[in-house]
């Protein structure tokens, strides 16, 4: 493939990975986890249901699909954990979000990182592509370099400067990415709570602290994508967390779009876009003109409910005050289950709203 061939992801009607998991899969994750049945049965499962939703996807007019993250539990911690240098554990307390605590999982720094030439998703995305079969873009999501940033996670024993942290964290993820690319990848997705957390007012920080992160943040990513292929795509999705249709944190984009959305080299940003929390369009107009493609999350993936059709209207012609037409495109502004719990809609629900986006996507763009 040469650039002259690359896709054109982000896509007019796009998504951003994570499906529903029916509950033959949720119980057979179930049943592994007791040991009564082998890895093999609950793969056997998993590959049933990748079948299925790859069609199901097809058939609601995507032009990209993806595996629903259907053999993760986390949308972050499956592919964090499987990096040299970090493990899997059990904390005291899990995650707060408005109204609940997450289950209680995470990972920590337990020696220096590196690549993990073995790493599962590489072989799980060489037989998600073998089901797409060509019939459409498999796009292939992972977390952020910059989840591993979050507070506890390094070892300051280990990493006493975090900037030495983030040299090994970076050559880690230019060689994931090489090896993504090696299996098939032409589009992948970089999901970044952490970031827009640094853009939350709720989340208090230190003077001078927040600029370092951001300007550490940004560095982390450029540093990635040095030396990426020409033709594989890569974008962020920036949220502001999602679990069983709940949020961790609100606030605009403002206080990062100057340093993000002005220098970060990717090709695309999904953003949320879906409720108040979110704040206005305004910090798009640090986009640079022709830079990268802005995928619009004004429809919630929180709730079954379709958005009113000229509302959704309206608000892509708001955009375009700050970034014209044709570098737009739209979304939910997250995942339908980030985690294997799923949000609080029912699977018929999500398929029509995957489809509305579509339908609405042909009516602004042909």
């Amino acid at each position: 493939m040469t650039v002259k061939t690359a896709i054109q992801a982000p896509f007019r009607a796009d998504h951003v990975g994570s499906l529903l998991r029916p509950e033959s899969l949720l119980t057979a994750r179930k049943k592994y986890k007791e040991g009564t049945i082998t890895r093999e049965k609950l793969k056997e499962v998993e590959t049933k249901e990748i079948h299925r939703i790859v069609d199901k996807q097809i058939e609601v007019g995507l032009e990209l699909v993806t595996d629903g993250e259907f053999r993760r539990d986390w949308w972050h911690l499956d592919f964090l954990e499987h990096l040299n240098g970090f493990e899997g554990y059990v904390p005291e307390k899990g995650y707060k979000f408005e109204g609940i605590e997450t289950e209680k999982y995470e990972v920590r720094n337990t020696s220096k990182i590196s690549f993990n030439p073995n790493h599962p998703f590489i072989q799980d995305f060489i037989d998600f592509n073998e089901i797409v079969a060509g019939r459409a873009v498999a796009k292939q999501t992972i977390p952020s370099p910059n989840q591993l940033f979050h507070p506890g996670i390094r070892d300051e024993n280990i990493y006493p400067n975090v900037e030495d942290f983030a040299k090994d964290i970076i050559v880690a993820y230019q060689e994931t990415i090489q090896a993504f690319y090696a299996a098939g990848v032409r589009y992948l997705q970089i999901d970044d709570v952490y970031i827009a957390g640094l853009s939350s007012p709720d989340i208090p920080y230190k003077e001078g602290e927040r600029e370092y992160l951001i300007d550490l943040a940004l560095r982390v990513v450029n540093g990635i994508l040095e030396n990426k292929p020409e033709d594989l795509v890569i974008t962020t999705h920036l949220c502001r967390g999602n679990y069983q249709s709940t949020w961790a944190f609100g606030g605009s984009y403002a206080l990062i779009a100057p340093t993000l959305f002005a220098k970060e080299k990717v090709d695309g940003f999904f953003l949320e876009y879906d409720d108040d929390r979110s704040g206005d369009f305004q910090p798009l107009e640090y986009i640079p003109n022709g830079g990268a493609k802005v995928v619009l999350g004004i429809f919630t993936s929180k709730t079954g409910e379709l958005e009113n059709k000229e509302n959704i209207l309206s608000r892509i012609e708001e955009a375009t005050q700050y970034v014209p037409l044709e570098q737009l495109s739209i979304s939910p502004q997250c995942g339908f289950a980030s985690t294997h719990h799923g949000n609080k809609l029912t699977e018929e629900q999500q398929w029509e709203k995957l489809k509305y986006i579509v339908d609405i996507s042909k009516e602004v763009w042909g």
